[in-house]
């Protein structure tokens, strides 16, 4: 059985995209660990790290995708570029 599911978390690991893949690897990498040592359940550790390091890489990516959508914001309010005109 646990083969199993080390096989099914294997597969799912490799269909994720990149920036998922990466939150989820760390994830089940630090859960796991986590799952061991708190009493041979590394298995259910590294699914769940997986599925809260998917989580938090995608609210990562999101914010860094409005933190440059404002950026181009205030670039197209002020494209001299903070400069003060006249001078």
């Amino acid at each position: 059985m646990q083969r199993l599911i080390a096989l099914f978390l294997a597969l799912m690991l490799g269909a994720t995209s990149g920036v998922a893949s990466a939150g989820c690897v760390k994830g089940a990498i630090v859960g796991g660990i986590g799952g061991h040592v708190a009493g041979k359940h590394g298995l259910a550790g590294a699914a769940v790290g997986c599925v809260v390091g998917h989580h938090l890489s995608k609210k990562k990516q999101k914010e860094k995708e409005q933190q440059a959508k404002a950026q181009q914001q205030a670039l197209a309010q002020n494209p001299s570029g903070g400069a003060a005109p006249g001078k």
